[in-house]
């Protein structure tokens, strides 16, 4: 068994818990995934950018094929399981693969008033984007930052910096502050949408 974690570099920040699902199609991730689905292992998904790959990534669990092509592509669910940092990349195969080094938090835990603050920020946020709020007993998590951050369509700067944060106070603290930051442009861009959608004027 390879010690080697396969890598499937993509435009998107996976984080732990955060669900991706995904149309496999390069015959390069065909094979990789066919051979993780044989293994029942991980894969890991890194941001690309720029023709560059991020050190830090998550592991993706598959947790579904919800389709298989003739043609050999499929139509997988994933979630988002470990943060990991690329030692060593190896280039042997198809597909990329790397050592990596598997991130753990450091010991400590947000306020109490940190959470209800997040929370409180979070929920605003989907009311406005339309969404029903989910309720604090089903938030009730150790890593509360990376569902709150993973449940919303946030900036990918802002995603890649949560995973490499190493403490939950930390990362709560910086989801509070980005929440903090963007809920007046969300406030005013519905606000501009209703009076258009009511006089036909955005003023």
């Amino acid at each position: 068994m390879s010690s080697l974690l396969p890598l499937f570099p993509l435009d998107a920040v996976l984080l732990p818990g955060a669900p991706l699902p995904l149309h496999v199609f390069e015959p390069r991730y065909k094979e990789m995934i066919a051979e993780c689905l044989e293994r029942k292992q991980p894969f890991g998904v890194l941001r690309a950018k720029d023709s560059e790959v991020a050190e830090i990534g998550c592991t993706a669990e598959i947790l579904n094929v919800v389709k298989k092509y003739d043609d050999g592509r499929m139509d997988i669910v994933t979630q988002g399981r470990q943060r990991f940092e690329v030692m060593q990349i190896n280039s042997e195969r198809s597909f990329l693969q790397a050592e990596v080094f598997y991130l753990r938090d450091d010991p400590g835990t947000a306020t109490r008033e940190e959470t209800s603050r997040a929370l409180e920020l979070h929920g605003e946020i989907m009311k406005l984007a339309g969404s029903e709020p989910e309720s604090e007993s089903e938030l009730s998590k150790q890593e509360l930052s990376f569902h709150l951050a993973g449940s919303l369509p946030l900036d990918l700067d802002f995603k890649q910096t949560l995973l490499g944060m190493k403490s939950e106070p930390e990362r709560l603290q910086a989801v509070i502050t980005f929440f903090e930051n963007i809920l007046p442009n969300v406030r005013r861009t519905l606000h501009v949408r209703r009076k258009a959608g009511g006089n036909g004027h955005a003023s």
